[in-house]
């Protein structure tokens, strides 16, 4: 396994990265990290820095800890892979106290849409987001949201805003049409969530199998590796690289 264990400084930085427990590009602030979690206003430069590096570095730990007993097998076709990979993330989350994907998406949400007075900004702002998140309007949603929006702006003879309780009325109720079209029930919400994190896991698997496939690869352009087999991906054990 010589050359199998070659993979290891990307497919398992991947790994933890794909749990996004620093996100350098993300809008969300530092406290979105942990959930309820916030850096006190009281502490300031190099001991704010200090007290969120030990909070990454325990999280990281508690992770790696967890990763080091559950066996993840990299195979994103694998319906069973993909649920077992998504049950070991899920006890990360909950023992290091990470956010779930549906739980960031609300953050971020609730953060970028917080002093948004308007609907039509706030629907535009939703479409980011959801973009930025990698997540597809695989039927079209945005749309029919902005042509209900005009529906009712139309009637209104005027922009609607968010705190206009009869607009808004009217506006859910327009959408609460388009979800009974897509048999979507808001009392179904938890199973939406629940598909999103499965998907989150596939597409996390994908990554892992592309990084170890690459590195896999570069390795066996070096001479002392000419003559060794390439391993089957889902062989592998990332606990024994840990």
């Amino acid at each position: 396994m010589a050359f199998a264990s070659r993979f290891l400084s990307r497919s398992t930085r991947q790994l933890y990265s794909s749990q996004m427990i620093m996100r350098p590009d993300s809008a969300i602030p530092i406290r979105s990290f942990a959930k309820g979690a916030g850096a006190p206003a009281a502490l300031k430069g190099d001991e704010m820095l200090k007290n969120v590096f030990l909070e990454v570095k325990k999280k990281f730990e508690t992770a790696v800890g967890i990763l080091r007993k559950e066996k993840i097998t990299i195979d994103p076709e694998d319906p069973a892979a993909v649920t077992q990979y998504a049950k070991v993330m899920k006890t990360v989350r909950e023992k290091a106290n990470l956010q779930s994907e549906s739980e960031k998406i609300k953050e971020a949400i609730d953060t970028q849409t917080n002093e948004i007075p308007d609907a039509r900004t706030y629907l535009l702002t939703l479409k980011e987001i959801r973009i930025k998140s990698g997540l597809p309007d695989e039927h079209g949603v945005e749309e029919k949201m902005m042509n209900a929006l005009d529906k009712v702006e139309k009637e209104l003879k005027k922009p609607l805003l968010r705190n206009d309780k009869k607009g808004i009325a009217l506006l859910t109720a327009e959408f609460d049409k388009i979800n009974q079209k897509f048999g979507i029930r808001r009392e179904d919400l938890p199973k939406y969530e629940e598909e999103l994190e499965m998907k989150v896991a596939k597409a996390q698997l994908e990554e892992l199998k592309k990084d170890a496939l690459e590195a896999m690869e570069t390795q066996k352009k070096r001479e002392e590796f000419n003559d060794e087999e390439m391993p089957d991906v889902k062989s592998l054990d990332i606990r024994n690289f840990l």
